[in-house]
């Protein structure tokens, strides 16, 4: 009997060749079982395999369907992998001035006494300044971290990794949102670590779905973003936190909360740490507030954990520059960051007003203050087949299934950065894609 892997080679091929073209629904696996002569469970092996390869995307009750572009691992989000005209999926925010603004701190460490100390290796734990500063940044009105709980990495996604790596073992469990960051599924599998979709509502994460969960088969941890949910820009209510507080204090199950866009929320909402402090470790950085190339990322870990994280991230690699330490110190400490963020929510408010200018009408769920939004696209539109349909009149947007944790339950939406594009373009872009949808050349 032929292996399944080479039939899913042989589908493959057939993606490739473009005989199987984008959007096109494969035969129901009884079908292609009965075709090929095999058995069900074979077939059923083939298109997990097809699915696992990121060439086709199962939708429940419809079928499975050809990818328009073989399934990001979330790279897509944090590097240009695309030559569009104007790209939706990359989401850095950038002010006005924000250059000008930034050089005068910059100026003092390129003295070469001082450069001679900001080019050495920087310990995971900074040093006295640095931890003083980040606690100060990360601190909102009913919170404030210890400056002894911060350990520093080169960025948020390192901060993740090295976060996870510390709490999870190979094998372990990790409950998420049905939704999740990119970047954390494939965090996950190059980890070991099998992700546990939790049940959520428009509230959120639903803490009972924890505890049933955790009684099925033990989580080691969740990882959450309760702030700004990428992608939805849900916001978890007080009520709820407290609500999922008490459920892993009672559970005993580290936390993992990402802050990554909490800034934009003025002022941010208190953290799920202000409830379950022995618990849950905060993951943030400087790559939103400030930009992408020179960034510092934070975790507050409790303090027993604060060790092990540190060892995890000097095992991992994930150590910050000392040059990007030093700067951060200065931009925060005269006000620079605090200025960029100011700066940063006007922006985002007026970008989500063009959303709602331009994309009127549509199942379009953001936030005010939030920098992408999710929209949720009508029939017959797929969401691979309408990022196809977007690429081809320049337009890069992440299809929603990206962001899904079981394939099998993928969301017919698909998420748009609105922080990255200049404005123009931005509003091109949407009025374009509006039009795209309502079957517009």
């Amino acid at each position: 009997m032929e292996d399944y892997r080479h039939l899913a080679d042989r589908i493959a091929d057939d993606i490739t060749a473009g005989r199987l073209r984008p959007g096109e629904r494969l035969p129901p696996q009884r079908v292609f079982a009965r075709r090929r002569g095999i058995a069900g469970s074979t077939a059923g092996r083939v298109y997990a395999e097809l699915v696992r390869r990121g060439l086709v995307v199962g939708e429940v009750g419809r079928g499975t369907f050809v990818r328009a572009a073989p399934a990001g691992t979330g790279r897509s989000l944090v590097e240009s992998a695309t030559a569009a005209v104007v790209n939706l999926e990359l989401n850095y925010p950038s002010a006005p001035g924000q250059s000008e603004l930034l050089a005068p701190t910059l100026a003092p460490l390129l003295r070469p006494d001082v450069l001679t100390d900001a080019l050495r290796p920087a310990p995971a734990l900074g040093t006295a300044p640095a931890r003083e500063a980040a606690a100060s940044l990360l601190t909102t009105p009913g919170w404030r971290p210890a400056p002894a709980q911060v350990v520093f990495t080169g960025n948020a996604r390192q901060a993740i990794a090295a976060t996870l790596a510390s709490l999870v073992r190979p094998g372990g469990r990790l409950g998420v949102e049905p939704l999740t960051y990119p970047l954390v599924k494939e965090i996950a599998a190059r980890l070991g670590i099998t992700l546990v979709a939790l049940a959520a509502d428009e509230g959120g994460v639903r803490p009972e779905s924890v505890a049933a969960v955790h009684r099925s088969a033990p989580l080691s941890a969740l990882y959450v973003q309760p702030t700004l949910h990428n992608p939805t820009s849900l916001t978890m209510s007080g009520e709820r936190l407290a609500h999922l507080a008490a459920t892993v204090r009672a559970l005993d199950i580290p936390v993992v909360e990402d802050r990554i866009w909490s800034f934009l929320a003025d002022p941010p909402p208190d953290p799920l740490a202000a409830h379950a402090p022995g618990l849950t470790h905060v993951v943030d950085s400087l790559s939103k507030r400030v930009a992408p190339g020179l960034t510092v990322g934070f975790v507050v870990a409790p303090e027993e954990r604060v060790e092990a994280l540190a060892a995890a991230v000097r095992s991992g690699g994930w150590s910050a520059g000392r040059f990007a330490v030093e700067a951060a110190v200065r931009w925060i400490g005269d006000g620079t960051v605090r200025r960029l963020v100011a700066a940063k929510r006007a922006d985002a408010a007026h970008r989500q007003r063009i959303v709602g200018e331009e994309l009127r009408g549509f199942a379009v769920q953001s936030d005010p203050r939030a920098l992408f939004a999710w929209w949720e696209l009508p029939a017959p539109w797929r969401a691979d087949t309408f990022t196809a349909a977007a690429a081809a009149h320049g337009i890069a947007v992440t299809p929603g299934p990206a962001f899904a944790v079981d394939p099998n339950r993928t969301p017919n939406a698909i998420r748009l950065g609105l922080a990255s594009a200049p404005e123009p373009d931005l509003r091109w872009a949407l009025r374009r894609l509006a039009g795209v949808v309502r079957g517009a050349s």
